[in-house]
């Protein structure tokens, strides 16, 4: 293994206390139990967004919490997800009096320890609402999961209802507005290596050289199946396939599309990867209105992609266009 770490126990912490240092305006990073949350909190009467879950998946969440996103993220240990006396500690610094909107993916100890955690502060006042991110149609039941998978689509989710949010909507309609989201969207991804987590110091499974795993999940979990490696546009095609029959996308929808990199891929395939969603969506009439390509899910340096797209109206993509101002995503 070859890193820039000092010691694989440290790596989140030491993380973490950079990018306090990077963003001081935006965020403020405490330990112990550890959370981020943002430097200058909301107004009061104005519904707060926490989300989280294992580190690994950098710039997921913390790079999100700032103005118009989240208000508290709760980074776990390395794929381990947060404990939940750190998520109710986040619950408890992010609530301005209006109810708590919690983001979660769908893995079974992310579900779990955001439950107890909500359970933990029942009785104190804060009112706890909370929406599963399963936007993964690769597979139905998966070795950390029971249903689908959350993945790259939670980008999408954690976007618009802190749209909402900001907007001044009511915890009810923040949390309506997010379970639409979630509904509308649908992502599949692809590995072309596994990733290595510091404290193990090996990758986590092993590919061939000629091999791709199709449908992998964000801990380099398996996917659908094994496949010889092809061209860009088939294996584009492979998901873009996957996901517009899952979603039911026809002639005149129109979408964003989210291309996502798995942390080790360069950003020029990730560009020739969208071009080809694009051309595919397009032969098909569904019109892309907005884009968005970069790595925003990772998975350590797992090289791959993922394709998510969100089924657009016209608040919807109102939502998507409001200001945003954290470290990893702004306009």
């Amino acid at each position: 293994m070859k890193k820039l770490i000092n010691d694989p126990q440290d790596v989140v912490m030491q993380s973490l206390e950079g990018f306090a240092l990077a963003h001081p305006d935006l965020v403020t990073v405490h330990n112990n139990p550890t959370f981020v949350v943002r430097t200058h909190p909301l107004d009061f009467a104005t519904v707060a967004l926490v989300s989280g879950g294992g580190s690994g998946h950098e710039p997921l969440h913390a790079g999100f919490v700032g103005d118009g996103m989240l208000t508290a993220a709760v980074p776990g240990a390395m794929f381990t997800s947060p404990t939940p006396d750190a998520i109710e500690a986040a619950i408890r610094a992010a609530d301005r009096g209006a109810g708590v909107l919690t983001i979660v993916k769908n893995y079974t100890g992310d579900v779990m320890n955001f439950d107890m955690a909500t359970e933990l502060v029942e009785g104190s006042g804060i009112d706890v609402r909370s929406v599963v991110v399963n936007d993964d149609v690769a597979v139905e039941d998966s070795t950390w999961t029971a249903g689908r998978r959350g993945v790259a689509g939670t980008v999408f989710v954690e976007k618009i209802a802190g749209a909402s949010a900001a907007r001044g909507d009511d915890l009810e309609t923040v949390a309506g507005i997010a379970t639409r989201v979630n509904s509308h969207m649908r992502s599949m991804g692809v590995a072309l290596a596994g990733c290595t987590v510091p404290h193990a110091g090996t990758p986590s499974f092993d590919l061939a050289d000629d091999e791709i795993e199709v449908g992998i999940g964000i801990h380099g979990e398996p996917g659908r199946r094994r496949e010889k490696m092809t061209d860009a546009h088939t294996i584009v095609a492979t998901l873009m396939t996957a996901i517009s029959q899952d979603l039911d996308l026809s002639h005149g929808d129109e979408v964003i599309v989210l291309t996502n990199g798995m942390g080790a891929t360069p950003l020029s395939e990730l560009y020739l990867v969208h071009r080809e969603a694009v051309q595919l969506l397009a032969q098909s009439g569904v019109r892309v209105l907005r884009s968005l390509v970069g790595n925003y899910v990772t998975s350590l340096d797992m090289q791959g992609a993922s394709l998510s797209v969100l089924r657009l109206d016209d608040e919807l993509l109102a939502l998507w266009d409001a200001p945003v101002h954290t470290a990893a995503l702004r306009w």
